[in-house]
């Protein structure tokens, strides 16, 4: 296929201009007044993914009360285990979901899904059985696969969303939004369990109020104007797409430009796709490349430990000889991942994404075989034992720099528009699969090999996540969608550079027909 195909937001920001370079791909300048609205829309979005952090660090406050309660009924070891997995095997199925009501219903109504189960899954376990057991399982289990549908959906729909509205400059801090909220999540989750360590079923409740609002908060947000114009329902695009770009007057000439553009790139891709299924379109390098390179990137996220801790952060705290509170200890994993997620947001802007995920896995493997030698060799009651609470928070630290943070974000970048909700879906489904392997075998493998063979092995695997990176993990930084694309495709040219006008400068917007 010999046509372009960048992205619909970036499609009419782009144009060539004469005087420059074939290889200078020019971008039209922002408004402060666009720019704001652009990060606001990508914040309320992202709101959503809180509760589903929230979602995924409940394990880890609920589990010491769930199988040592002396006032409310337990859960056996096995079923606890159930407990803290199952969500995981029905993340993938989300991700899958969410590819399909991304491309059928398109983002906003697919945010609205998200919050909707989401409160009915930590409605039942405000109100789970305190003197039943078995009913108790049930009702936990009904409400983490719920949940753990949720999870699986909010991996992509915020971060489409943010990278779909906005602008190139602005696109790789509003993509980490995702990770910064998820991250949120945890925070609150584990400081809620910190507060209230002998009554979860309170912070369920909670946890379903906070939703409700951020279902409410979505209601005023205009949907993606590149989905609109995909199902031809040009004039609510145009309305949408003068609320993104925060011009009021009728028939303005960048809008329609715009419109026009969307229009064409879509309908061009759609007559060179006509007779092809979703399989077929993944044998193309520039799907099949990128799904591959993501899928191993998710395989090194789940198999260095990071969700590992994250799920488990109080007991893991315990195994590693961590002297204070495991609950205070899961507040610090959580406090430093939002601090780290903030960073991470410029960081990758500055240096892009290749040098801090090579950072993020020495770090992640020094920290590990750390662990591994205070396993060996306890410091628990010494003047060394600090040590395991600093290598666990400095993990958590290193891991948000990149194996935890880039593989959500660089999921919404690295596919063609087309099948972008489909790709980054598969991937998802990949990447929680090997969540749920991990997260159910962990308990299993300590008891097994040992806590210190344990962490050697998450050592181990960081230190091949490092050649990963090295070896085959592109840079996206600086590069327009298309442009990603291209390379994949094996048309793109080394050493094009994509030239950005200013942004936050309060000055009008470059006519883009020229």
């Amino acid at each position: 296929m010999s046509g372009k195909h960048p992205s619909e937001m970036e499609a009419a920001l782009t144009e060539k201009s004469p005087s420059k370079s074939p290889n200078t791909t020019v971008l039209t300048e922002l408004t402060r007044h666009a720019a704001m609205k652009q990060i606001v829309m990508a914040v309320v979005a992202n709101i959503t993914i809180i509760s589903s952090g929230m979602g995924i660090g409940f394990p880890s406050i609920a589990m010491i009360e769930l199988t040592n309660s002396t006032s409310s009924v337990v859960l056996s070891e096995s079923n606890a285990t159930w407990f803290a997995s199952i969500t995981s095997i029905m993340c993938p199925f989300g991700g899958l979901l969410s590819g399909y009501l991304l491309d059928k219903v398109g983002r906003k109504k697919t945010l609205y899904f998200i919050n909707s189960i989401s409160i009915v899954s930590w409605a039942i376990m405000s109100f789970a059985s305190r003197t039943d057991s078995t009913a108790l399982f049930i009702q936990l289990i009904v409400a983490r696969i719920i949940i753990g549908i949720a999870i699986g959906l909010s991996s992509t729909p915020a971060s489409v969303y943010a990278a779909e509205v906005a602008h190139p400059n602005l696109r790789g801090r509003l993509t980490l939004l995702t990770a910064f909220c998820t991250a949120i999540g945890m925070l609150s989750i584990y400081t809620l369990g910190y507060l209230f360590k002998s009554d979860w079923r309170f912070v369920c409740a909670i946890c379903g109020i906070f939703t409700v609002v951020s279902l409410l908060t979505v209601l005023p947000l205009p949907e993606s104007p590149s989905w609109l114009v995909s199902k031809k329902r040009m004039i609510k695009a145009e309305r949408c797409l003068k609320v993104v770009r925060a011009i009021k007057e009728d028939n303005h000439p960048e809008i329609r430009a715009e419109l026009d553009a969307l229009e064409d790139n879509i309908a061009r891709f759609r007559s060179s796709q006509t007779k092809k299924s979703k399989i077929d379109q993944l044998k193309k390098p520039e799907v099949y490349k990128p799904l591959a390179i993501m899928c191993t990137f998710f395989f090194f996220q789940q198999f260095t430990g990071i969700f590992v801790i994250i799920v488990y952060a109080a007991s893991f705290s315990i195994e590693a000889g961590v002297a204070i509170d495991p609950f205070l200890s899961a507040v610090f994993v959580g406090l430093t991942r939002v601090v780290t997620t903030v960073l991470m947001s410029f960081i990758s802007d500055k240096f892009g994404r290749r040098p801090p995920a090579l950072f993020s896995g020495f770090g992640m493997a020094c920290c590990m075989f750390g662990l591994a030698l205070c396993a060996i060799y306890p410091v628990k009651g010494t003047t060394l034992g600090w040590v395991p609470t600093v290598l666990l928070v400095a993990f958590i630290f290193t891991a948000t720099l990149g194996f935890l943070t880039l593989p959500f974000s660089m999921n919404a970048e690295v596919y063609p528009t087309k099948i972008r909700g489909f790709a980054s879906g598969l991937t998802i489904f990949f990447g929680y699969t090997m969540s749920f392997i991990i997260i159910k075998v962990y308990p299993s493998l300590v008891e097994t090999i040992g806590n210190a063979n344990v962490f050697i092995m998450f050592g181990c695997l960081s230190v091949l996540g490092i050649a990963f990176v090295y070896f085959f993990l592109p840079e996206t930084k600086g590069r327009t969608l298309e442009e990603i694309e291209n390379r994949f495709r094996g048309t793109g040219v080394p050493g094009k550079e994509v030239e950005m006008t200013t942004i936050l400068k309060p000055t009008k917007m470059q006519n883009v027909s020229g």
